[in-house]
């Protein structure tokens, strides 16, 4: 089951960047595409300088301009989660099971780039708020299968409204066609990147 929808003022459909600090892998069932290195939650380390104030020497650095625009568009997904009751863990693993149906802790974490530690703790809030089931695997009875409930795919459907217009707020300044080129750069880094 996948979910879709539009962008709206005319803008495509683009992938989400999702909230966490993390080191990149390739993307499969066997490996993690983006793991976070420490807690469930993580502040960033500094505040954010307005870049008018930044040395030119760092804004002339890719790697300066990556890591100060990831830190706008972690702090924009914190308050969106935080203002909707929810954690980015959440709707990551939420996101996982709307698109590839049920599955194991293990398979989910691998999937939505989550630690295991951090996915049974995850997994643990959703099944107390109803949005998810466990059940034993029919095939292995000391795994658990984890499934979507109906309130967990309105639950996913909220925060994937919140998480779109974050992208819309995050990406502002840029034209449709500016969007589509930035997604195309970064997803050749991340696939570059993931193989090396």
């Amino acid at each position: 089951m996948k979910a879709s929808h539009g962008w709206g003022g005319g803008h495509e459909r683009l992938p989400v960047i999702i909230v966490g600090r993390i080191n990149v892998g390739s993307a499969n069932d066997n490996t993690t595409l983006a793991r976070p290195t420490s807690g469930y939650t993580e502040p960033m380390d500094a505040e954010i300088t307005p870049a008018p104030t930044m040395p030119a020497r760092l804004m002339e650095m890719p790697t300066w301009l990556i890591s100060r625009t990831y830190g706008h568009s972690y702090r924009l997904l914190t308050e969106g989660f935080a203002a909707a009751g929810a954690h980015g863990y959440h709707y990551r693993l939420l996101a996982a099971l709307m698109e590839f149906g049920p599955a194991s802790q293990a398979t989910l974490g691998r999937r939505a780039g989550i630690d295991r530690s951090d996915v049974v703790a995850a997994l643990n809030d959703l099944a107390y708020r109803g949005l998810i089931e466990r059940s034993a695997d029919h095939d292995d009875r000391r795994r658990n299968v984890v499934t979507i409930t109906p309130a967990g795919v309105a639950e996913f459907q909220s925060l994937d409204a919140v998480v779109v217009g974050i992208q819309d707020t995050l990406l502002a300044p840029l034209s449709t066609a500016e969007r589509g080129e930035l997604m195309r750069l970064l997803t050749r880094l991340l696939e570059y990147h993931s193989q090396h």
